[in-house]
């Protein structure tokens, strides 16, 4: 789009609100996305995903989620409701369009894709992380004579009927991958390395995302103290599940690690019933099979890792200075930058919400770039 005001690289949430609320203050934008799709990453995860933050918090600006949806929409109906908020606000990403880089031009930002460069003087990065999966290795990898597939890679349980399963990570996606291939009968044990925290997906009947809101002003220290007592009522001793609570409280391990805790959707009943097997880290793989931190040696037909994601985007802004942490993760998310006209939408986990945040952070940016842009 010639004359645009800002170019925004994504068309999944963070990259449609933003172009949104952009609208909103009468600027133009051009979005590029590299797939074919809007919501292209909420298209490609397992099957029985469900948001974790309730519909009521998940909206994105100017559009609330249909109330005919479940308190704690599917995936299904997240990509919907993506594809339904882009037709209201009549965006028109240029798909198929990967973003090589990005980089200073005069006064404005210049992004290369393979078919040709714009030119705006904003910039929003708002690619999100689920296209750089961690992949751990350990030794005697190489000689696993099993499967090995990242969390991305996991759609539903058929592929793993009559096989031995270990998933590896006790993060949302691993407890909730583990109960999916549970109920489904697959013989499944999770590998947890160290100590973990759990929350309840809702507490005292309210979604727990409801509760971090009304903490979000408390210091996390203190929001974790308060907590604590609710929590471990709701989730019950793990004393001999083989799993042990970190000293440090949620609140603190998201902000701090960026480690987001399990959201117990039912993972907890099927370790308690033994469907869901516990073992500890990986120490070495063998020729068949995973040999444990602290047990011996199992065979495992197929091994899935459930290890988060890993973001790096200096190779995407290879000029850019002082925006990035020692590990390529954006020292400022939803905020302005040390470069000029350059945001990042939606990079950071949030105690309250993902797609909230991402509201929160997009109606920023656009009144950030309105002043930022020259009258």
């Amino acid at each position: 789009m010639p004359g645009a005001d800002a170019i925004i690289v994504g068309a999944g949430p963070a990259g449609l609100a933003c172009a949104a609320a952009m609208s909103e203050f009468g600027l133009k934008t051009t979005i590029l996305e590299k797939t074919a799709t809007v919501a292209s990453v909420w298209r490609r995860h397992y099957e029985r995903l469900h948001l974790h933050s309730d519909r009521a918090h998940s909206g994105l600006p100017g559009m609330a989620m249909p109330r005919t949806y479940p308190r704690f929409p599917s995936r299904a109906q997240v990509v919907e409701y993506l594809e339904n908020y882009a037709a209201y606000f009549d965006l028109c990403p240029i798909f198929n369009s990967t973003v090589r880089t990005v980089k200073r031009d005069g006064s404005a930002w210049r992004v290369d894709t393979q078919q040709r460069s714009f030119l705006a003087p904003v910039a929003v990065i708002a690619t999100g992380w689920a296209d750089f999966p961690h992949l751990p290795t350990w030794p005697g990898s190489d000689a696993y004579t099993g499967s090995v597939i990242h969390s991305t890679a996991y759609n539903n349980p058929a592929a793993f009927a009559g096989k031995r399963v270990l998933v590896v990570g006790f993060g949302s996606s691993g407890g909730e991958i583990a109960l999916d291939l549970a109920q489904a009968n697959v013989d499944v044990t999770l590998a947890v390395r160290g100590p973990v925290q759990i929350l309840p997906r809702e507490l005292l009947g309210l979604p727990i995302v409801t509760w971090a809101i009304a903490e979000a002003r408390l210091p996390a220290r203190v929001a974790d103290f308060i907590n604590a007592p609710a929590i471990r009522l709701a989730i019950g001793s793990v004393k001999h599940l083989g799993l042990k609570i970190a000293s440090k409280g949620p609140r603190r391990m998201i902000e701090e690690d960026r480690r987001v805790p399990l959201l117990d959707a039912g993972t907890m009943a099927r370790i308690r019933d033994g469907t869901i097997k516990v073992r500890g880290g990986i120490d070495r793989f063998t020729s068949d099979g995973v040999a444990f931190s602290d047990t011996p040696a199992e065979t495992f037909d197929c091994v899935i890792l459930a290890t988060g994601f890993s973001p790096d985007l200096r190779g995407l802004l290879p000029e850019a200075k002082g925006v990035f942490d020692p590990h390529g993760m954006p020292l400022e998310t939803g905020r302005a930058t040390l470069e000029p006209g350059l945001f990042f939408c939606g990079l950071i986990a949030s105690p309250t919400g993902q797609l909230r945040e991402i509201g929160i952070e997009a109606q920023r940016i656009a009144q950030l770039a309105t002043a930022y842009l020259p009258r």
